[in-house]
């Protein structure tokens, strides 16, 4: 083998040398960039489900309070009690439903049923002023308040990490990388119905 045909495997070999480098290098950190995104995403699903539970805490001690005052509005207690735990249900569910939208779907759509029973059973304050000035219906009344502005606050932070992890994954040519190694996108909240208006809780 003559010496300059030695010279030109070592280049080629070289440079096959500093291109497989240069791709693990690009591979190991996109890798690693999917990872961190990923864990984002589930830490601000973690944050959404810790304020729909506590919303879901306060729902027994504020019908409590209203049917010490209007014990005949049975029929709205028996939709929030249903939708409580409709909703409840869908609190067993592990981190699986950030991989299947039709599961995400149906945590929404529990969460928004609780919501709008939870708009009903409110609105009868309405027709029972002695309700008004109790002062724990205030204090419930307060609490609710500040969840029902957390639970837009992280469903919106949510939203925004779950569209950057997205983007990430789909971008050329992570996009290969992301199929290979099963990263898959996230699902978002979409917006209810009535969701252009700021959450009223007034009592």
């Amino acid at each position: 083998m003559s010496k300059n045909l030695k010279v030109g495997c070592l280049v080629v070999l070289g440079i096959l040398v500093v291109v497989a480098i240069g791709l693990y290098s690009w591979g190991k950190n996109a890798y690693n960039q999917m990872v961190t995104l990923d864990e984002g995403v589930k830490e601000a699903w973690g944050q959404v489900e810790n304020v729909y539970q506590r919303r879901f805490d306060l729902i027994p001690n504020l019908v409590e309070t209203v049917r010490g005052y209007a014990e005949h509005e049975q029929e709205t207690f028996t939709a929030v009690t249903e939708a409580r735990a409709k909703a409840g249900g869908t609190f067993n569910i592990s981190e699986e439903v950030l991989e299947n939208p039709e599961m995400f779907q149906k945590f929404q759509q529990a969460q928004g049923s609780l919501g709008s029973a939870l708009q009903r059973l409110l609105v009868i304050q309405e027709s029972y002023p002695e309700l008004k000035a109790n002062e724990n219906f205030l204090q419930l009344q307060s609490q609710l308040e500040g969840t029902e502005n957390r639970i837009a606050v992280e469903r919106r932070r949510f939203n925004e990490v779950a569209r950057e992890y997205n983007v990430y994954i789909r971008q050329f040519p992570r996009n290969f990388l992301a199929n290979i190694f099963g990263f898959k996108a996230k699902p978002y909240f979409a917006a209810t119905e009535g969701a252009d208006q700021a959450p009223k809780v007034q009592f």
